[in-house]
């Protein structure tokens, strides 16, 4: 009695890892042994049950994937490494509030690759992550979507205005609102520097903060109970650039320029000395 091709594909590592090698087409037995890290003797039997479900056919000790192999594995390709990759870090994103990212780019999280979860130490709690930081002074601009101004901020921007890099910020409202009431006149050199770009995002935004740079994106979510943990997300894979770069422009389509925000009282402050 034949098996279900579900239980074909993900019974079995080896099965499916074969699947996924041979996406990529024609394989010999030996780069197959390689790639699977096993041997002959506990192979065969599984690319008998592949062979036999007609998922593979093999040739001169050449393996292939059939057309309906091709169907299958093409189908559930994108599902097996979404859970791959949740996988790698299963407690962190079962816990995080992802509200935050549109159902497009929810879809393809997996992009993002292998990234390294920060739990900051109580000494390096008001400090940003030095990686990311020293690598941000020497990329062309910083992106960034945020709920808080971190104490940090200031220093990077001056250094990298110094180097004439650019800065992008969408800011929530109550954030762009408080940097006004409690730090105007430093806030407003900042608006006049052409180097830097504020825009405020009219709604709820549920994140604490994500930026990037060309090298490394930084993301702070809240946990479900929309609640901050300290922990963070460090990815540094091109893809993952790409992505974070999609995600600022639907954050920035419904944002509005921080001109159009200010109120005409705060406007017309003079400069805090």
């Amino acid at each position: 009695m034949k098996r279900a091709l579900q239980d074909v594909v993900f019974a079995s590592e080896k099965r499916k890892n074969v699947l996924l090698l041979l996406q990529d087409g024609p394989k010999k037995m030996d780069t197959l042994l390689n790639a699977v890290d096993t041997n002959r003797q506990s192979l065969l039997p599984q690319l008998r049950i592949l062979e036999e479900h007609h998922l593979i056919d093999h040739y001169d000790d050449t393996y292939e994937l059939t057309t309906m192999g091709k169907l299958v594995i093409d189908e559930t390709a994108p599902s097996i490494e979404l859970m791959e990759f949740l996988d790698t870090n299963i407690d962190y994103w079962g816990t995080r509030n992802l509200d935050f990212i549109p159902s497009i780019l929810l879809s393809r999280i997996k992009e993002l690759g292998n990234c390294r979860i920060v739990n900051p130490t109580v000494t390096e709690l008001h400090e940003m992550d030095k990686e990311f930081s020293r690598a941000a002074e020497q990329s062309e601009s910083l992106y960034g979507v945020t709920n808080y101004f971190h104490p940090n901020f200031p220093g990077l921007f001056s250094k990298m205005a110094e180097k004439g890099l650019k800065v992008h910020f969408i800011l929530s409202e109550d954030l762009a609102d408080k940097l006004h009431s409690e730090n105007y006149g430093d806030f407003n050199k900042l608006l006049k520097n052409n180097l830097f770009s504020f825009s405020v995002y009219p709604g709820k935004l549920n994140v604490m903060s994500f930026m990037f740079h060309d090298n490394h994106l930084m993301m702070h979510m809240l946990d479900k109970k929309e609640k901050f943990d300290n922990k963070y997300i460090l990815c540094e894979n091109e893809e993952a650039i790409y992505w974070a770069n999609e995600l600022f422009e639907y954050y920035e389509q419904k944002s509005r320029p921080i001109s159009e925000h200010i109120k005409p009282d705060l406007a017309s402050e003079p400069l805090k000395t």
